[in-house]
């Protein structure tokens, strides 16, 4: 009984440290790109990775960026989103990109598909590239 009280402490602390993100449920170790928002094919590209734990990054239309996810799977909700400042004919699309992404809140993988939505019914859907 004694050495199951000792285990607990050191047991806990190993799962600290786990990725429960989306990442760690079949979306990590993949780039993925942004097919349609609500339905509506993207007319630019925009794509998704999820680099280490706690962390997305990607390129929008004209911008790579980096923002923080730190809740656990299926939820979703970026933190600190930092993007870079170039201009380019595509800056429409990726203001849009970048509203419709911090707006999703739940997320679900289903093999090369990555779907993110919002109890708003809007809804970002992503395929896997291979």
């Amino acid at each position: 009984m004694l050495r199951a009280a000792l285990l607990l402490p050191v047991v806990s602390l190993i799962q600290c440290g786990q990725d429960e993100t989306v990442a760690a449920y079949g979306a990590g170790g993949r780039e993925w790109v942004l097919r349609s928002i609500d339905g509506t094919e993207f007319p630019a590209f925009a794509a998704l990775e999820f680099p280490e734990a706690g962390r997305v990054a990607g390129q929008g239309p004209c911008n790579g960026y980096s923002a923080t996810l730190d809740v656990p799977y299926p939820w979703f909700e970026l933190r600190d989103l930092a993007a870079t400042r170039a201009a380019c004919p595509d800056l429409e699309a990726e203001g849009t990109f970048f509203a419709a992404l911090m707006a999703m809140e739940q997320s679900e993988v289903s093999g090369g598909i990555l779907i993110l939505r919002n109890e708003a019914g809007h809804e970002m859907l992503f395929n896997a590239v291979d």
